[in-house]
């Protein structure tokens, strides 16, 4: 089941809702921390919605997956993503009331509406963004999504480029495309670094620290790993950089979270960066 969910990729998740909400002016409080709880429960049901859309195309070109290797049945994915996606819900209105979903409806229809429609089709790309850059406006609350929408942009930004390359995991990319991919993140590392700003109170410096260290990592691997794929876009090497491209999720809202003052907030995601790169060797987050 953690192969079907991509167990590890749903740490990519809480960092949206963190970052929407340093972006608004909220505390982590327990509101936000079960909004990031529904984040991840939708997440993880888009992964096995995933597998059940793809169930015929995957026993073709990738048979290890759980449904056409006989590990979990179409039924149990389907059935899966079904309560994954109650829960989700269900814990927003838990978190704030029936007006986070405003937010978390639309979130979970662009969810549904990617796996189901979007995924095969020119728009594809587009509509995983928004759904990411949806995920940060969750955090952000009804009534406080405008501070939140330059974050949002960035992380569906980033998403945006990743997810046109991951189209060429099974095939290998011409090196045009992992090169408009490095170049989207250096644009998405600039535009963060430029809107930070200083803390009202506490330590300029360890802001500034913060924020340069979040998009160092950022770009050490991110980065790096679509510059591979530059110089060699076989799809061993862009499937490398999609994998690195979802976790380098993680730095990056570390670094807007603390481009908004709240370096404390940041902690736990900089935390989260190492564990979720160890669990991605034992299962994919792709």
């Amino acid at each position: 089941m953690a192969e079907l969910v991509r167990a590890p990729a749903a740490f990519t998740v809480p960092g949206d809702v963190l970052a929407g909400a340093a972006a608004a002016g909220r505390r982590p409080d327990p509101a936000v921390a079960g909004l990031a709880a529904s984040s991840v429960c939708l997440y993880w049901a888009g992964m096995a919605l995933n597998d059940w859309a793809d169930r015929d195309l995957d026993a073709v070109e990738r048979p290890e997956r759980p449904i056409p290797s006989g590990r979990v049945a179409a039924p149990v994915a389907l059935g899966t993503a079904v309560a994954l996606t109650a829960a989700a819900l269900g814990l927003a209105v838990v978190a704030e009331g029936r007006r986070a979903l405003t937010v978390a409806v639309p979130l979970a229809a662009t969810v549904w509406g990617y796996d189901l429609w979007a995924k095969s089709r020119p728009a594809g790309p587009v509509v995983m963004a928004a759904a990411r850059g949806l995920d940060v406006l969750l955090g952000a609350g009804p009534g406080r999504l405008r501070p939140a929408l330059p974050a949002a942009a960035t992380v569906a930004g980033h998403t945006l480029a990743v997810t046109a390359l991951s189209r060429t995991e099974v095939t290998g990319a011409e090196p045009w495309l992992p090169g408009v991919t490095l170049a989207a993140t250096g644009a998405v590392a600039a535009a963060t670094a430029l809107r930070a700003r200083p803390p009202r109170h506490g330590s300029g410096r360890r802001h500034r620290l913060a924020v340069a260290g979040g998009l160092a990592v950022y770009g050490a691997t991110a980065g790096r790993a679509q510059a591979h794929a530059v110089a060699d876009p076989s799809p061993e090497k862009v499937r490398r950089a999609v994998g690195i491209g979802i976790l380098g999720l993680i730095p990056l809202q570390a670094a807007l979270t603390a481009g908004t003052g709240a370096v404390r907030s940041a902690l736990p995601l900089a935390a989260a960066f190492p564990l979720a790169r160890a669990l991605s060797r034992r299962v994919s987050p792709t």
